[in-house]
């Protein structure tokens, strides 16, 4: 790897991390998806894009998100980011103003309660169906924000998504965050909530032996980098995971980090923050635990990831996409057109997001062995064979 000065090392490292939302928000809203999970269906985007240009469901959405008001998260102190409005709360906004409702959806149920973590104790939210007994398969699930900002409030549409499409379990974390506690204390945590997860499967009506992990944005690369550290302590393996537009590469030239870099929520503007409240050094950003594409990736599990047209994280799904196939892994990747970074959990306002979530159900339910029903829009697809060449399924 040639050698960078520090402001360079700081810009690389600063296009892995995610701006995923700001504030904590009080009422979860519905993430809801109809009520048919697929076997991973070869969503529709409708027609194409221009280059760039958000369609109309997730424009109401960004143009809601810009009337809150929010202010540059650069000129922000941390604290002040985290009081900031947040896309959840946009999507609360484009649901009320169409007279549909942002309670939960009604057929999970959610808990919350702390557990033990490597420093302290962590809060979870425990998500469970509403049909059938159990015991459910269990998802292990990760929310965004660079790892400076967000919790599992701003998380819940894509957790609750998830929990319902799935008809599992849903364990999401609030874990440590920067600047308090700096790299690699939010992955210390992630691996901490998997494993107490597995070890305590019957007492949240879980299977320990169908397990898988899950994330968005930075949340994306802990899932990645958990099932990473399993494989490396030689614990039990997830069955799958889940990775949506996850931070994976430092590369600040990608083809989408350049065209999306002034893109919303996500820009060039706010990396450089990100980067100076979670990383103490710009070298950790070499770390495998966040280079995901120059890690070791071989004797990963199916792994899915979802990315966003309008997102500056695009090229790292598909370049881990690419990596991940290389290593022998079973891969589905797809990126869905017309939307931004953070469109996964608002499946109550935007179809593609519902669809997305009905994507990752559906690929959970086909390593989990439950049977997957198609919508009516979409043929079944089998998840391909490891080493299969899924770069159709992005565009």
């Amino acid at each position: 790897m040639k050698k960078r000065n520090t402001a360079q090392l700081c810009l690389a490292a600063a296009s892995m991390i995610v701006l995923a939302c700001t504030a904590k928000t009080d009422a979860p809203i519905d993430s809801a998806a109809a009520n048919a999970p697929a076997a991973i269906p070869e969503t529709s985007n409708g027609p194409t894009m221009p280059p760039g240009t958000s369609d109309a469901q997730m424009q109401a959405v960004l143009d809601e998100l810009a009337a809150l008001g929010g202010k540059p998260i650069e000129t922000l102190t941390p604290a002040e980011a985290r009081r900031q409005p947040t896309p959840t709360d946009a999507v609360k906004r484009v649901l009320t103003k169409q007279g549909k409702p942002t309670t939960p959806d009604p057929t999970v149920s959610s808990a919350d309660r702390t557990i033990p973590g490597p420093a302290g104790p962590l809060p979870v939210r425990i998500y469970t169906p509403k049909t059938g007994s159990g015991p459910f398969p269990i998802v292990v699930y990760y929310h965004g924000g660079g790892w400076v900002i967000a919790d599992k409030n701003v998380y819940d549409g894509g957790a609750r998504g998830i929990a319902k499409n799935a008809n599992a379990v849903v364990v999401s974390v609030d874990y440590r965050q920067g600047p308090e506690n700096k790299f690699p204390a939010a992955h210390d945590d992630a691996y901490a909530t998997y494993e107490w997860a597995m070890k305590n499967a019957a007492s949240i009506k879980g299977d320990p032996n169908r397990m898988a992990v899950a994330g968005e944005s930075a949340g994306g690369n802990l899932a990645v980098a958990t099932a990473m550290a399993a494989r490396d302590k030689g614990q039990r393996m997830p069955k799958a995971i889940i990775a949506v537009y996850p931070v994976a590469s430092g590369d600040t030239i990608s083809p989408s980090y350049v065209e999306n870099a002034n893109a919303k929520p996500l820009n060039r503007a706010m990396v450089t923050w990100f980067v100076k409240h979670y990383f103490t050094t710009p070298e950790e950003a070499k770390d495998p635990r966040i280079s995901l594409v120059a890690a070791n990736l071989a004797g990963l599990p199916p792994t899915t990831i979802i990315n966003a047209q309008i997102d500056p994280l695009r090229s790292d799904g598909e370049e881990l996409a690419d990596k991940l196939r290389a290593a022998g892994v079973t891969v589905q990747q797809k990126t869905y057109e017309g939307v931004n970074h953070e469109f996964f959990g608002m499946a109550a306002a935007v179809d593609k997001a519902r669809d997305a979530q009905m994507m990752a159900g559906n690929a959970l339910k086909s390593v989990f062995g439950q049977s997957n029903t198609a919508p009516a829009s979409a043929a079944p697809a089998a998840m391909p064979p490891a080493g299969t060449d899924t770069t159709a399924m992005r565009r």
